[in-house]
């Protein structure tokens, strides 16, 4: 196991035990870890880079990402979509696909050396939402009450739905060069054989697989998260399992997803089925109950494994951000990034809002909160294990220079713009998730 990962886990349970103390001064987790990993990080540079371009890190990268996907799904409170179908449709079918392409065209104009496919990869990394640098927000009473529940949901549900998308643009942009070198040079290096063989297989997934191998991840999900709903449910009903035994069900149901799903056998989207059992196992878990929520207690095994994954990633961003700031940073990357955090995401926001019952100081609460976070981490650290170096450097820097940028954006400048802009409002703020209606 590379060093830097167990200085990680180190860096997580010592920061667990002075945590509570931080946060009552202001400094959140992801901020307190980010710099200690960018310090822990300062006289080993490229030996963190090596480590988490290792297969290890990329394995313990993706069963966090499906821990934390399942999680975002279970957490929606009130039915399949929360309660905001209209609006969680117009931002993740309309505002999202809007936001990829504005990223792609930029990057077309602004990074020419780097392929359609890479520029891809860094849209579907740098636009999913996430509110953990920023959960200050969802609490507060500046922002409507409706505003802050759409936004949630769309959190929940944003980085599950582009992860298909992720997945195969990676598997193409890893893939393309290695064809179009061979293409133009007319023969193959006789050690590139074995890699030639890979990529041209991944090509073809990507290309003739993607959408069986999505269904199927889609059908792991509905079997694996219904069954076991349903089966809590009735188990919880008759008194045969408690909170404690359900808490067991909720954290080994992802990771029986993703294990399902990458058998090699199937060689589906792991991460597709991990999300897609989350929203199910809610639905079969709460229909015909008065729960409109998985009850809090029963989630809190899983959230807590979650939230200790998530404090990891982000000891590992602040160690990216030393890394990024050793090799030096791309002016043009800093714009891409500034544009992904600001118009990018409000543009297409404002523009798939346009008819809806929503009004136009909730849109621009909707297009300017929008923070990123453990999710844009992930699928960049997945990227850089996976792309060609020529690239992915900068593919990390892009999103060390987003999600850096959204802790001050959504972090610090947004809470202290809503207390000196927009007087508090008189409602009560959402309620903590219990789980039940009323």
């Amino acid at each position: 196991m590379p060093v830097i990962i167990l200085i990680g886990f180190a860096a997580v349970a010592l920061w667990s035990l002075v945590a509570h103390r931080f946060e009552r001064v202001g400094i959140a987790g992801p901020a307190g870890l980010a710099a200690l990993g960018a310090l822990v990080v300062i006289p080993g540079v490229p030996a963190f880079t090596a480590a988490i371009d290792s297969d290890v890190s990329e394995h313990v990268v993706e069963l966090i990402l499906a821990v934390l996907l399942f999680v975002d799904a279970c957490e929606v409170r009130g039915g399949l979509f929360g309660g905001e179908g209209r609006s969680l449709a117009r931002l993740v079918l309309i505002a999202l696909p809007l936001s990829l392409v504005l990223v792609v065209l930029v990057g077309v104009w602004l990074l020419p050396q780097i392929g359609v496919f890479v520029l891809i990869v860094i849209a579907c990394v740098l636009m999913p939402t996430d509110f953990a640098p920023a959960t200050a927000l969802l609490r507060s009473e500046r922002i409507p009450a409706r505003v802050r529940r759409i936004l949630n949901v769309e959190s929940g549900y944003n980085d599950g739905l582009i992860s298909p998308v992720f997945g195969i643009s990676l598997a193409i942009a890893v893939a393309l060069p290695t064809l179009i070198r061979i293409a133009e040079s007319g023969s193959e290096a006789s050690g590139d054989e074995a890699q030639l063989e890979k990529n041209i297989t991944d090509l073809l997934q990507a290309f003739f697989g993607a959408v069986p191998a999505t269904a199927i991840a889609i059908l792991i999900g509905v079997l694996l998260g219904g069954t076991l709903g349903l089966l809590t449910r009735w188990a919880a009903r008759r008194g045969w399992a408690d909170a404690t035994g359900i808490r067991f069900v909720t954290l080994l149901t992802p990771l029986l997803a993703f294990g399902i799903a990458t058998v090699h056998e199937l060689a589906a989207n792991g991460f597709v089925a991990a999300f897609v059992a989350g929203v199910i196992y809610r639905v079969a878990r709460t229909r015909r109950t008065e729960l409109d929520a998985v009850p809090h207690t029963e989630l809190l095994l899983v959230e807590e494994v979650s939230a200790v994954a998530a404090n990891f990633v982000w000891f590992i961003l602040g160690g990216m951000t030393t890394a990024v700031i050793v090799d030096g940073i791309d002016w043009r990357l800093l714009v891409v990034a500034v544009l992904a955090l600001t118009v990018f995401r409000a543009v297409p926001v404002y523009i798939a809002m346009l008819g809806s019952s929503v009004g136009w100081r909730d849109r621009t609460f909707l297009g300017l909160l929008g923070p990123r976070g453990t999710a844009s981490i992930v699928f960049g650290l997945l990227a850089f294990n996976q792309l060609p170096e020529s690239v992915s450097g900068d593919v990390l820097s892009v999103t060390v220079l987003t999600v850096v940028g959204s802790i001050l954006l959504h972090g610090v400048a947004a809470p202290f713009a809503l207390r000196r802009i927009v007087p508090a409002a008189t409602t009560a703020a959402v309620p903590e998730d219990d789980g039940r209606r009323g």
